[in-house]
């Protein structure tokens, strides 16, 4: 086996007969496992069969249901604990493209108030609409579009649509009522429990030598207690 010179380095001239030599580069793909998709369980809580639909536009379907919060449905300081039940309403339809799905969530919530650090208690109801795109040769010219959420054969992951939704919904900084005063700067104390708490200015240290040549103030004695008054 020979290289001609001027021929590119991946070109290879074999004798006649001979099998072709595959390029360094084909034996390197056939080498590599093909990489497919993890796949839906369809036992998840959030996870649709939509094959009732028959990919036949303008056909739908309504439910409601329970289903548990996945981890970490919320803000660090306000979130649906996990596990706890999200009610869902959902209109599933079928469209040219895809699944059209409409709906509403319904969840409780817990956090801290970021002034005080009090508890919070409160709930949540988000309004969502999100196309899943047929898995069609014709769909997949945006494969690599991460806003495109997508039918696994039959089966829609809805847990992406619902963080969104509550996470968007969800107040930046949570508070346990709008006046909340917070904590005090000196001692952390919870300014609502006590409106009156104050403590005393500082003295500037600049004028504390000061008083301390001055002495004990009058009918005081050295040891800062009220002396006996003088006739």
């Amino acid at each position: 086996m020979s290289r001609r010179f001027g021929s590119p380095p991946d070109a290879r001239i074999d004798s006649p007969g001979s099998v072709p030599v595959p390029k360094p580069s084909d034996v390197s793909s056939l080498s590599r496992p093909s990489t497919t998709s993890k796949g839906l369980d369809p036992r998840a809580p959030l996870v649709l069969d939509t094959r009732e639909l028959g990919r036949r536009p303008g056909s739908q379907r309504r439910t409601s249901f329970d289903a548990e919060a996945p981890a970490g449905l919320g803000i660090e300081v306000l979130r649906v604990p996990d596990g706890a039940p999200v009610h869902l309403d959902l209109r599933l339809e079928a469209v040219m493209e895809g699944v059209l799905v409409t709906g509403e969530a319904q969840a409780e919530l817990e956090g801290e108030c970021v002034r005080c650090l009090e508890p919070i208690e409160d709930s949540i109801a988000v309004d969502f609409q999100e196309l899943f795109v047929y898995d069609d040769p014709e769909n997949r010219g945006d494969e690599d579009d991460e806003d495109v959420s997508r039918l696994e054969g039959d089966l829609l992951d809805l847990e992406p649509v619902l963080r969104d939704a509550v996470v968007l919904a969800l107040p930046f900084q949570p508070l346990c009522g709008e006046d909340c005063p917070g904590l005090c700067p000196d001692c952390g104390a919870r300014l609502a429990d006590d409106p009156d708490h104050a403590h005393d200015a500082p003295i500037d240290p600049r004028w504390a030598q000061l008083q301390e040549l001055a002495g004990p103030a009058p009918h005081e004695d050295p040891a800062g207690q009220p002396g006996p008054d003088k006739e």
